[in-house]
């Protein structure tokens, strides 16, 4: 039956939040992966359900503290990582005067321990190639492989070319032509052993790792033309020192003893440090499946790269990094393939060989890198490309899985606090109000349901996650929420003594609750965005959760709360004084006094 005119027609304002409800739930249910019970689990941040803390140490060459300014911008560039990794309510700060810290929640957080790799990209025209034959030899696969990693895995053809995506600078027609890298049949000699593990922070100097070799054996490597002419059994008892090198003694050799020694094998330059070849005025040695790369100084670096963005091959199927140039980039890389036609480049990405074509033909356009990626491992590269180098060498010093124990206890406590001030809020509200403490706890239940299905969705498309300060900004939204009711309730209280009816009281007490009402819920809005903005780590989570809640507070009491007292107020037993109580503030209920009677005096005759 349509209402009468004049009066509200509340079944609309229920319809449409019946509408947002069951276009929340829908969501839930029917987007979420796996079952029903994980669908309707919220995304639980660090301090809930357990997660990683990774401790970077900042390396320098001369092995003294790094600077302030260094230490930050490289926090900043990690805090940039993780964020491209789509973890949320992670945290990365700088820790004494050489560490940084970085925590995420959840199990399987994988990808963030390759986030303090240097990805310092360069272009190495490659000058020589040997294979590995110190060491037994390491599986070859049919394809291409990246590693972000910092552990080159063996590869066999591995491609680069150009971006065949029409850009402002057009790519080469031609592209990088892969050249087959040949499997090497390793000669019988020692074989090598990966370097000990060095946890030493201290830098290593070239000299003091020479006085270790016996200077014979110094004079011959540099006169060696192949390092086969090192295999003789009589040099063996000497040549055993460099298999005792550590990492950074590994990383500390000439380019020519790490290139020509057999006992130097892949396995030890890839244990090398990271950031070990970043320097790019000078040659390097690295590794690629089975043979050791001697590579030039390099002529393009990362730098150079404008963007690097990860895309599907449409040729070849797979996965690939394209790189569009800097202006001045553009012009290295352009002279870069134009000296080197018809020769191998290489694509290093810090101790790694990403890949290592031919030239075929000079490209002044953008390229791409294209390998045995997988979708993680290109976009992964990508953001590191696209955030650029970090200004130090990092090591990671620990490693630690955090227990989700002390987070649950805490939450214990946090909802029983919580609980008990709801039920304050609620005892409070029946009390006082009576009827209206009923819409009290209707009002807080919609909102509580609206703002669990957004925490869920929200964690699903944003990656929010659900901490112990997020929790704490919902408790404190309770107390906002309720001040909304408060004033709505006291407003029209203020109508009825004024002499009105319940029922025409309600429409003029929202008029002027809704004033404040608004005017109260964009100061916490306004507080809260700014505390989002301004704060780092859990506080973001307790502004976030706060200013959500306020959102809601504002649609549970336009779309809920105001139309159930208009429908209310339609009936006598709501507004009758025993059940609401705010019959008995009219003025016309309240007992009048019986007028005295002046008693007159008999007149006395």
């Amino acid at each position: 039956m349509a209402a009468p005119q004049g009066q509200l027609r509340v079944s609309r304002y229920f319809a449409a939040l019946g509408a947002i409800i069951v276009a929340l739930y829908a969501l839930v249910f029917f987007t979420g992966p796996g079952s029903m019970t994980d669908k309707l689990q919220p995304k639980l941040g660090l301090d809930l359900q357990g997660g990683m803390t990774v401790t970077l140490r900042a390396n320098t060459a001369d092995g003294k503290q790094p600077k302030k300014d260094q230490l930050e911008q490289a926090r900043e560039i990690l805090e940039n990582r993780v964020n491209g990794t789509g973890v949320a309510e992670f945290e990365v700060v700088t820790e004494d005067e050489r560490n940084i810290v970085i925590n995420v929640p959840g199990k399987n957080n994988d990808d963030v321990k390759r986030i303090g790799e240097p990805a310092e990209l360069r272009f190495r025209e490659m000058l020589k190639e040997t294979p590995d034959i110190g060491a037994a030899p390491r599986a070859v696969t049919p394809t291409p492989t990246a590693t972000p990693s910092g552990t080159a895995k063996p590869t066999a053809t591995p491609t680069a070319k150009p971006s065949a995506t029409p850009s402002t600078k057009a790519s080469g027609s031609g592209g990088f032509a892969p050249t087959p890298t040949p499997t090497p049949t390793p000669t019988p000699s020692a074989s090598g052993t990966p370097s000990p593990a060095d946890d030493s922070t201290t830098s290593v100097k070239t000299a003091d790792v020479l006085k270790k070799i016996d200077p014979q054996i110094l004079q011959l490597v540099q006169q060696v033309q192949s390092p086969e002419q090192l295999l003789d059994p009589k040099l063996e008892p000497l040549m055993e020192v460099f298999k005792k090198l550590s990492r950074r003694e590994v990383a500390a050799l000439p380019v020519e003893l790490q290139y020509n020694v057999p006992q130097i094998t892949c396995a030890m330059l890839d244990g090398r440090p990271a950031g070990s070849i970043a320097k790019p005025d000078q040659q390097v040695v690295a590794c690629e499946g089975n043979n050791k790369l001697m590579l030039d100084k390099a002529s393009v670096l990362g730098t150079d790269v404008k963007s690097a963005s990860a895309s599907l091959d449409p040729q070849a199927g797979g996965w690939q990094v394209n790189l569009k140039f800097k202006s001045k980039g553009q012009d290295k890389w352009t002279e870069m393939t134009r000296k080197s036609v018809g020769k191998r480049v290489a694509a290093v990405l810090d101790n790694t060989v990403v890949s290592s074509p031919t030239i075929q033909e000079i490209m002044p356009g953008d390229a791409r890198i294209t390998g045995n990626f997988g979708g993680k491992e290109a976009r992964d590269l990508a953001s590191k490309l696209n955030f650029g180098a970090l200004p130090l060498s990092f090591e990671q010093e620990n490693v630690q899985t955090i227990s989700p124990t002390l987070g649950i206890e805490s939450l214990k406590a946090g909802l029983l606090a919580g609980g008990i001030g709801l039920a304050l809020v609620v005892l409070y509200s029946l009390i006082y109000y009576r009827a209206l403490g009923f819409i009290t706890i209707a009002s807080l239940l919609c909102s509580s349901a609206i703002i669990y299905a957004a925490v869920i969705l929200l964690g699903r498309e944003i990656g929010f996650t659900l901490t112990l300060a997020g929790i704490a900004g919902f408790i404190v939204a309770v107390g906002i929420t309720a001040d909304s009711f408060v004033v709505l309730f006291e407003r029209l209280k203020d109508e009825v003594k004024d002499g009105r009816s319940v029922r025409s009281a309600v429409p003029r007490a929202w008029v002027r609750a809704r004033r404040t009402i608004l005017s109260a819920d964009s100061v916490s809005l306004l507080a809260a965005v700014v505390l989002y903005v301004l704060a780092i780590g859990a506080v973001k989570g307790f502004a976030f959760t706060l200013g959500l809640s306020t959102v809601v507070d504002v649609l549970i009491v336009f779309l809920f709360t105001y139309p159930l007292v208009a429908l209310l107020s339609r009936f006598r037993t709501f507004t009758s004084p025993r059940f609401s109580g705010l019959g008995n503030m009219r003025p016309d209920n309240v007992p009048t006094v019986p007028a005295r009677t002046a008693r007159v005096a008999p007149k006395e005759s």
